[in-house]
């Protein structure tokens, strides 16, 4: 019990994010919303690259938050904040995939823009994927969409592994705990993302010939 209460307090000290939510635990409404306004337009941004649909995320967003809320008077420091917040919307996008399947309603919309954090990501994204950056000047709309179709190629586990690593800057450890596993089989995961965006992006950045067919592995 010592150990758990020490790693609380190493959290709280450590993470600003943490110590606001233990003030929401305290029903301290300002801290709340000072927790969705740091967090929601990344959060959406995640769960629009893992769902595939702007207004799902969205619902999907607010469904996390209120998660959040509801859960504050069990809140106990384990992880940063960020890992645990991630972990709940991961859960919350697998299963509305699920329902969506039975459905048969899944839908990528071509909304455009997916968040003013993705055009830089992407730059770094491709560089590391392809080796090369783009012999042409691509527009924020185009390189928008090229994010869009290049993470849904990705199976389920590298689309987040990726995003968490690369758009939310989480470490190994932490990308673990928020997909329940190893670092090690984190690392090999991300190995394995990598070399397929290399297969979907270098074609397209070269010249623009398309992206590759679907990753499965």
């Amino acid at each position: 019990m010592a150990t758990e209460q020490q790693a609380a307090v190493d959290y709280a000290q450590r993470d600003p994010d943490v110590r606001l939510m233990l003030a929401v635990r305290d029903d301290d409404a300002a801290a709340f919303e000072q927790l969705v306004a740091r967090h929601q337009n990344r959060l959406m941004n995640f769960l629009f690259h893992l769902i595939g649909d702007r207004d799902r995320a969205e619902d999907l967003t607010q469904e996390v938050f209120l998660r959040v809320f509801r859960s504050r008077a069990n809140y106990k420091p384990g992880a940063k904040f960020s890992t645990w917040l991630y972990t709940i919307a991961n859960n919350a996008a697998k299963n509305a995939k699920r329902t969506l399947a039975r459905r048969k309603e899944v839908q990528w919309h071509n909304s455009g823009a997916t968040g003013s954090q993705a055009i830089p990501a992407l730059d770094q994204l491709a560089k590391e994927a392809s080796g090369l950056m783009p012999t042409r000047q691509l527009d924020n709309a185009e390189k928008a969409d090229i994010v869009r179709l290049a993470m849904q190629s990705l199976n389920e586990r590298q689309r987040a592994a990726v995003l968490l690593c690369k758009f939310e800057e989480m470490s190994y450890v932490e990308i673990g705990e928020t997909l329940e596993m190893s670092p090690s089989a984190v690392k090999s995961l991300l190995s394995r993302a990598r070399s397929n965006l290399r297969d979907i992006l270098q074609p397209y950045l070269a010249d623009g010939s398309g992206l590759s067919p679907t990753a499965t592995d």
